[in-house]
């Protein structure tokens, strides 16, 4: 009579070594749109945006790309969110005392943009480098965010001080154009840490270039 050989049995595998990944967070909605907002800022300001993958995107924050596309129905309207999130938080820190004088305030304001600047780098390269072709509302919420700013760092400002006219909008609209260009320059070299202004260096050559500009505009 031929035995058949015992059939060794195989000892459970450890829980742990099963599972693929650490269970999901489970977050409540609003909780889980603040969370893809700020991925996104971090993922679109580091990269050109046909470069950014929202499988990536999802990944780190622990879900599914349908559930992604569930708060974003499309990757253009992710990112145009990001671009709104990223001008909100910048519009929110230019806010100033309106008791101050025209000039404490302006100081007030530019050390609140400049704080900003410093400290979400990546958000603003995003906001400022949001041209993705041709898009109407990429466009209006990058201009609308420079005419609040602009308003902002002006409030309180005596009526001699910003002539309304033609000239007086367009030295304005340059001013904001050599704002951005140094402050994108400044964060720039901060994280390279090479030789860079101090944040009141930069505060002061933004002030003294905007009242130069609003005197020679109102000549």
């Amino acid at each position: 009579m031929v035995r058949s050989r015992p059939v060794a049995k195989r000892s459970p595998r450890p829980r742990a070594a099963r599972a693929k990944a650490e269970p999901r967070v489970r977050l409540d909605n609003e909780e889980r749109r603040v969370q893809l907002l700020a991925l996104g800022l971090e993922h679109f300001g580091a990269r050109a945006y046909d470069d950014v993958s929202i499988d990536a995107i999802a990944t780190a924050a622990g879900i599914s790309k349908g559930l992604l596309y569930h708060y974003f129905p499309t990757k253009r309207a992710y990112y145009a969110a990001t671009i709104r999130e990223a001008a909100a938080l910048c519009v929110a820190c230019t806010e100033t005392d309106e008791a101050m004088p025209p000039l404490l305030r302006l100081h007030a304001g530019l050390d609140g943009y400049l704080s900003y600047v410093r400290d979400h780098a990546k958000a603003y390269a995003t906001l400022l480098r949001s041209g993705v072709g041709v898009d109407p509302e990429i466009a209006r919420i990058v201009d609308e965010t420079r005419a609040t700013f602009i308003a902002r760092i002006t409030a309180g400002f005596e009526p001699g001080m910003l002539p309304s006219s033609p000239t007086t909008t367009l030295a304005l609209r340059g001013w904001i154009g050599f704002a951005e260009a140094v402050s994108l320059g400044w964060t720039e070299a901060l994280a390279a840490r090479a030789p860079a202004p101090s944040q009141a260096q930069i505060s002061t050559l933004l002030a003294n270039a905007l009242l130069e500009i609003l005197r020679a505009a109102s000549v």
